[in-house]
């Protein structure tokens, strides 16, 4: 099925010359989101003196029948089956989105910004799309943040993954209430990366499937280390 990808949300800090941007971060949104939905921990995020010259590059899936919730069309990044989304999984969809995800990546290397000042981040569904193309990216990246996700394909990796971000660090959070995406399946997701060594630091917040003020500190923290 072909699908329309619409021009992402860009933002940075309105007093900084374009030429002085050094650093992006690619951040993906969750099921029937779109690009606005992360602008207020963007703006947040923005104020401080950290990220002054960085741009921020919050994409907006296509939009497409989502058979979970009854082909009901809605901005999704690939299709979903069933309530355990690997159990039967939409390579062709996923790979789709990896694609242009990669895409928006080397837009942002051929616009000035070396790719280990890049960091791919994402929530839900967002955050598999994000974890599946930096673990197969061929540059190496600064970072992923994989919020309260999974790692779809999971029995490509191996064949598929790029040794230029074999140590790349990875960040997941989840809820331990999360009733969308369980956190026995995002550990699982974690057991098999640290498998694979790579170095995954794990984050448990007291949530469902959202986001929560110790989280945005953590993501806060994560993005000032590996974006000194």
């Amino acid at each position: 099925m072909s699908v329309t990808y619409k021009h992402p949300l860009v933002l940075s800090n309105h007093s900084t010359d374009p030429s002085k941007i050094n650093a992006s971060i690619i951040w993906l949104h969750g099921l029937g989101a779109d690009g606005y939905d992360f602008e207020p921990v963007v703006t947040q995020l923005l104020r401080l003196a950290h990220f002054s010259n960085t741009r921020f590059v919050l994409p907006h899936a296509p939009e497409m029948p989502v058979t979970l919730n009854g082909g009901y069309i809605m901005p999704a990044w690939y299709d979903i089956y069933g309530e355990r989304p690997i159990t039967k999984e939409d390579e062709a969809g996923i790979k789709d989105s990896a694609h242009y995800i990669s895409q928006l990546i080397q837009h942002e290397i051929n616009h000035g910004v070396a790719a280990n000042r890049i960091v791919l981040a994402g929530f839900s569904q967002g955050g598999a799309i994000a974890l599946h193309t930096a673990l197969r990216f061929p540059q190496t990246l600064a970072g992923v943040l994989a919020l309260s996700t999974y790692l779809p394909l999971q029995s490509q990796l191996a064949l598929e993954a790029s040794p230029a971000n074999a140590h790349t660090p990875i960040l997941m959070a989840h809820g331990i209430d999360d009733d969308v995406i369980s956190l026995e399946m995002s550990q699982s997701a974690r057991n098999l990366l640290l498998r694979h060594q790579y170095p995954v630091i794990w984050r448990e917040y007291d949530m469902a499937h959202a986001l929560c003020l110790q989280e945005i500190d953590d993501i806060q923290h994560f993005l000032q280390q590996v974006l000194p």
